[in-house]
């Protein structure tokens, strides 16, 4: 565990704590790579859909119902979590609910459109949950100046997650077409490698990471369990009044909304544009994850440095540039340098931008907050993939132009980034 260096670690966290939390994003991180971008997504329009017209929008409309349901759900099961002292539970809970309808996707054939769309929305669901209350752990394991270090850790061991998930499901795939099988019989397959990694990955969490959050009491308990609409309302006048975090509210919700387009629509974007063959887009996916494991890890080291603001500008200049590499550009070669330029401001940008939160949320009101954080997230999921999926609608499938129209949504960030203050923005927070 030597790379958990203990002086970055709050008193009393041991380094095989942060192993455990660690771990959670090396096992859910099979289920964006494999189901979301890589295998799914593809299959779904083409198979599934049967390639039809509407078939591109249909799954990012299903993307977008489930992100709905998170958007109204996660502040307050962020808040029931905080009051009860029960957020490890709750994300068992959510854990189990990904890894039985990711399983599910296995029955998704040629037709079954209704199954497919329920079981996306479902596993997106709970994979979402499970993402934002494990976030919430995080100021309670790393000391204040080490936050961008060891969201760096999680963010570095999740894409190797990712790569393991998507390696064997590559394996079984080019084993099964050389021996003549269809994607009707080999993607099912990727959908059960990819929830057994889930379930035995995360098992180390559960075993190391502690519980530390106290209940507050009856009154904290029925405020966590107040309706859904009338705690987001809550949630969202109490970040207003935090003006930093507000501003990096909005700003994570614009550069979400590019890098959802990215998860969402790489393999589409891939195989219509670019005409990859299904193995190709799953090897230049796993060349993705391997950049984006290398971006977080780095990039967790050097925001602690040059601070997190700085790092995430520069990752959002590079979301920029990657857009217009892969928009304009008319070969496969630079299409590889976008795809690898992605991975390693896809893994620092999102780590950067969970260590913010930990600086800018109120201590007593973390895993509340962290809720919020998602439900920007979600909706940034459903605004991104959405609008590219309009633009292809409108312009009859031309996704180039849909693909730097994304680097827009980058350019919003970066102009919101550059309002927050994070000295001012933590000493409000720590007076909250």
């Amino acid at each position: 565990m030597a790379i958990f260096q203990q002086s970055s670690l709050n008193e009393g966290v041991r380094p095989r704590e942060v192993f455990g939390w660690a771990m959670y994003d090396f096992a859910n991180s099979g289920y964006t790579t494999v189901v979301l971008t890589a295998v799914f997504s593809a299959y779904f329009v083409g198979v599934v859909a049967g390639n039809a017209e509407w078939a591109t929008f249909a799954w990012t409309a299903t993307l977008a119902f489930s992100a709905v349901l998170v958007m109204l759900l996660a502040p307050a099961i962020g808040a029931l979590g905080d009051a009860l002292g029960a957020k490890k539970r709750l994300l068992a809970l959510a854990t189990i609910g990904c890894v039985i309808t990711t399983a599910g996707l296995a029955f998704a054939q040629t037709g079954s459109v209704a199954l497919a769309v329920v079981l996306i929305v479902l596993s997106n669901f709970f994979f979402s949950i499970g993402e934002s209350l494990i976030s919430a752990f995080l100021p309670e394991l790393s000391r204040q100046e080490a936050l961008g270090k060891v969201s760096g850790w999680g963010w570095s061991f999740g894409y190797f997650g990712g790569m393991l998930a998507l390696g064997l499901s590559l394996a079984y795939v080019l084993s099964a077409k050389a021996g003549g099988a269809s994607a009707t019989e080999f993607v099912p397959v990727t959908m059960l490698i990819t929830a057994g990694i889930y379930a035995v990955a995360v098992l180390p969490t559960f075993l190391f990471l502690r519980e530390r959050a106290q209940p507050r009491g009856i009154h904290a308990v029925a405020s966590g369990m107040r309706g859904s609409l009338g705690r987001l309302r809550e949630t969202w006048h109490a970040a207003r009044r935090l003006q930093d975090f507000f501003r990096l509210l909005l700003c994570g919700t614009c550069y979400h909304a590019g890098i959802a387009v990215v998860i969402a629509l790489a393999a589409i974007y891939a195989q219509e544009a670019m005409k990859f063959t299904e193995i190709e887009t799953m090897t230049l996916i796993f060349t993705v994850n391997i950049a984006a494991a290398a971006g977080a890890f780095t990039f967790g080291y050097a925001q602690d440095r040059v601070g997190h603001k700085v790092a995430l500008a520069v990752t959002l200049v590079g979301w920029i540039v990657m857009t217009l590499l892969a928009g304009l550009g008319t070969t496969r070669g630079i299409f590889w340098v976008a795809a690898t330029l992605a991975g390693l401001c896809m893994g620092s940008s999102q780590s950067a931008g969970r260590a913010m939160i930990g600086v800018l949320a109120p201590r007593e009101r973390v895993g509340e907050f962290y809720g919020l954080w998602t439900l920007a997230v979600r909706l940034a999921s459903i605004i991104g993939p959405m609008t590219y999926g309009a633009i292809t609608w409108i312009t009859v499938g031309n996704h180039r132009l849909a693909i730097v129209s994304t680097g827009a949504f980058f350019v919003a960030g970066l102009l919101l980034l550059h309002a927050v203050d994070m000295k001012r923005g933590r000493e409000v927070a720590l007076k909250y």
